[in-house]
Parts: C-alpha cells; structure tokens; sequence
C-alpha cells in the first residue's frame, strides 16, 4: 500500500511539472494561421427595423503554435448595423484575440436595419459590412425589406391601447391588446408586405379588403380581429407560376429567417367574432397561427358567414380552422397540420366542404385529437354543458387522414341527434380498441352519415409533414370522386381540370418521377 501511495505521490508530481512547462507564449498570428467556417455570412432576409435571429463564424488556428490575433472589428465601426459577440462578449471591436494551437473561437453576428437611413424610396436594400480579422475580411450582408407597420398606440402613461372584448362579472372591461384600423388602412394592397403588431381591428359596419399578392405577418400575440358586422374580403387570385405565390394573400409570423418557415405558434389568430359577417377567403394561405381561424358563430342568414375557396391553413399550434356554431362552406382547400384538430366543427354549427383535404400529419409534439373533430357541446362549469345541435356537416369528395389511427370524431351530449355525411370521402379510422364502435356515429354501414366511404386506403400525399398535401400517381383515392361534385367545381386548387376523372381531395394527383 506505500510502494502504491508513493507512485502515485510520484505521478502527481511529473503531472504538475510538466504542466508548469505547457507553453502559453503567443506570437503575432500571420495571414496563413487564420482560416474561417466561411468567407461571407449572409444573414437571411429581416424587416427594417426588427432584429435578426444570430449567426455564427468560427475562426480557426491552423498552426501548431498558439497565435495572438492583433484585432478582430466591424469596417464600419460603430456606424454598422450589425453587432458582434467575440467568445461570449458583446462588443465593437476586439484587441490581442489569443487562440491556442489547432484550436477556435466563436464571432456571433446580429444586425437591426433602418432601411430609410439608407434607400428611404426602396422597398428592399442589400445591407453589408465586414468583420475585419487583422488584414483578413469576412463579408457580412442581409437583404432588409420596407414594410408597413400597425400598432397599437400608448397614452401618456405609456400604456398601450386595448380592443375590447366584453365586460366581466365586476363590470370591468376585458380587452386585448391592439387597435382599429383607420378608414385609410382598410385595404391591403401588395405593393410592401405589413407587419402587425397586436390584434388589428375591423370596426364595426367595415370591410378589411386584402388585394391579391398581399402579405400580412403578425408579431407574437398578434392577429386581427373583426368586430360586429365587419367582413374579411381576402381576394386573392391564382399564382401564374407554380413556383411563384405572387397572387396569393399570405397570412404569417414576422420571422422571414428560413428557420421560422415552418415554426407553428408564432402569432395568435384571425378571429370572426360573433355579429361578423360576410367574410371572404379566396387563395389565401395561413400559417404558423395559434388558430388559423376562428370562427364565432354565425351571421343567421341563409349565407355562409364565412366562405373558403381555394384557401390553405397550416402549421397551427393548436387548431387549423376552429368554429363554433358557425355557417362555413369550404371548396377546394387544405386544412393541414395542426397541435390538435385540423378543423373543429364545435357546438354544433352548419358546414359545407367540397373537395376539401383535412390532414394531420403533426410531428412537433403527442397529438391525441382526430384531424377532424364535430361535436354539440362546450363545458361551462364542472357540471354543465352548453349545448347547439349539430345541423349540417357534408363531406362530399374529401380527404380526411392524418398519421393517428383515428382521425375523426363525433360526440354527442345533447338529446338532438348530430347531423353529417361522408359521401365519396376517404377516412383513416383503424382504432386499436374496437369498444369505440359503440358510438353509433361509428357505423359504417348507415347510409345516412356514410352514403360513400373510402376507409383506410393509401393517400400517398407527396409530403405531409412539410405541408405539401399533393397525391402521387400511387394514392388509392385517384378517380374516386362523385363527378356531379366535381362538375360544380371543374378545376382543382392549382386549376387542374377534374371534371373526367375526379380525384378525392382539394388537388388532382401528380405523376413524380421516381428518386434513384
């Protein structure tokens, strides 16, 4: 036990000798010691004035001796736009970087751009600096969009003004944040892309027209809201280009980074509440809400209160399209991925789909809900429910899949009995417990709610998860429509022809070669 307590004593001792002899001179880095991750970082597209999300450089010693890098800056000092952080600190520029042997360092970039500093008539402006490394120059740029802002004012103290909602049971008004927009800002045009933050308002007795090719992006908890008697006009029209959006209204987060393409929850909802009327969804795309649409009741005439023709709602947070004992009619659209249910036919309600695709391939999270969801209650206390009959909910020539095993859902806790058919329309229903064929709206074999179904054939859509809800020629749905249905509505989402051989769903198929 000595012999081993003294070798180790011994061990010790050469450890620290050795370490007492570890070289930590550094010499003058010279130009061929230093290389980069990259000669340029482009930092993706912002709005004036909105920070970017932050990039990284690494800068490397690639000598085998530890080098002192004489200054690491931005060319235009602290007139630049953009801000730097050198190995965890926040600065304009550096002196005498050590860097050992073989070793690296992280230069984390950001930028905030006023575009009318600079181009106060354009609506894009390429920014651009450089991070000056010794005589070494890495190329910084970011492409800054105009944009027009709403936003809700402060009053003197500051506090900013509110959009109320109703009263509570003390008498107090319950209000959001946000505004009503003015007569001037009613219309949205396609000329600079909006950015909204709060709940912009429609007043009451207005229409809010969004013209084809206009882009509206919410902040975080944003959205907009129609008021009593106020209308939604989305005129949006066909893109000439498959691969071009330019007629399309386009609902988003104000994140415009590729990252946030596809993030669900960056901003709230378009919320139609109860006394709105007469709104109009016409090729508009909505995506990355909370809800995409919410839709509060009906205006009790014999018209659909809101109409959705050739209109996508993806990546929701929670629900795609959630009404509650509302009057919708829906053709050719996508009610897509979605934290919970793609559509949400709540307290009753009357709904027309045609040709409509629900999907739910969601893969952020455990999702528990159908894609589909109908139901004639909500719960008002622990013990009590509020109750609408459903009255109408027709499916004809739709989709209905998703990557759960049930994917719709049908409860009843009123005395009146739910009305709805599937007529020509695929469903994915492949429950593990078969006691959920008790509920006798899972009979498959009553005419009344299933005139036509197609249950649990392959829709082989090209890429769910990525919102692309687009069949191949190997779905099992390619000709299954009823071509009455079709006739009514000749031409499909992207304007393909379906009136000879209809196809189920909002999209004809596509014949895509196969990857090697």
């Amino acid at each position: 036990m000595n012999r081993f307590f003294t070798f180790i004593v011994m061990l010790l001792a050469i450890v620290l000798i050795k370490s007492c002899d570890y070289d930590l001179t550094f010499s003058p880095a010279q130009t061929q010691d230093i290389g980069f991750s990259s000669d340029t970082v482009y930092l993706d597209t912002v709005f004036t004035s909105i920070g970017s999300s932050t990039y990284n450089l690494r800068i490397y010693n690639l000598s085998d001796r530890n080098v002192e890098i004489g200054s690491i800056r931005l060319g235009q000092g602290s007139q630049s736009q953009f801000r730097i952080n050198v190995d965890g600190i926040h600065g304009e520029s550096f002196e005498q970087v050590e860097l050992l042997a073989k070793d690296s360092i992280y230069v984390f970039i950001e930028t905030t751009v006023d575009i009318k500093e600079y181009t106060p008539n354009a609506t894009e402006f390429l920014y651009n600096d450089q991070l000056l490394v010794d005589n070494q120059a890495v190329e910084l740029i970011t492409l800054v969009k105009d944009a027009i802002f709403l936003y809700p004012e402060r009053d003197k103290d500051g506090i900013k003004e509110i959009l109320p909602l109703g009263i509570d049971d003390e008498g107090n008004v319950v209000g959001i944040e946000g505004f009503y927009l003015d007569d001037d800002e009613l219309v949205f045009t396609n000329e600079k892309p909006y950015v909204i933050y709060g709940y912009a308002g429609i007043p009451p007795e207005k229409t809010a027209v969004f013209e084809a090719g206009a882009r509206i992006h919410f902040h975080d908890n944003s959205g907009l809201i129609a008021a009593q008697s106020s209308s939604v006009h989305v005129l949006g029209n066909p893109s000439v280009d498959e691969e071009q959006l330019e007629g399309e209204v386009i609902f988003a987060g104000d994140r415009l980074e590729p990252f946030f393409e596809d993030i669900p929850g960056q901003w709230g909802t378009i919320w139609l509440t109860a006394g709105s009327t007469n709104h109009i969804f016409r090729h508009a795309t909505i995506k990355n809400a909370s809800v995409g649409i919410l839709m509060d009741y009906n205006d009790e005439t014999e018209n659909p209160t809101l109409l959705l023709e050739q209109t996508q709602i993806h990546n929701s947070s929670t629900v795609g399209l959630w009404a509650k004992t509302a009057h919708v009619k829906a053709v050719n659209s996508i009610f897509g991925n979605a934290g919970n249910a793609s559509f949400y036919g709540n307290i009753g309600g009357s709904y027309e789909f045609t040709h409509c695709t629900f999907s739910n391939y969601w893969n952020r999270s455990f999702r528990s809900t159908p894609a589909v969801i109908l139901n004639d209650y909500v719960p008002i206390s622990q013990t009590e429910d509020f109750i609408v009959p459903l009255e109408k909910a027709v499916f004809a020539n739709c989709i209905i899949d998703g990557n759960q095993s049930v994917e719709f859902g049908v409860e009843q806790k009123g005395e009146q009995e739910l009305s709805f058919t599937l007529d020509h329309t695929a469903l994915r229903f492949d429950p593990s417990d078969d006691s959920i064929f008790e509920n006798p709206y899972y009979d498959f074999n009553a005419l009344e709610y299933y005139p036509k179904l197609i249950v649990n054939k392959n829709a082989s859509f090209h890429n769910p998860t990525q919102n692309d809800f687009r069949i191949t020629q190997e779905s099992e749905f390619l000709g299954l429509g009823n071509k009455d249905y079709a006739a009514d509505i000749p031409l499909d989402l992207k304007g393909a022809d379906r009136t000879t051989s209809p196809d189920l769903g909002a999209l004809q198929h596509v014949i895509f070669e196969e990857e090697d």
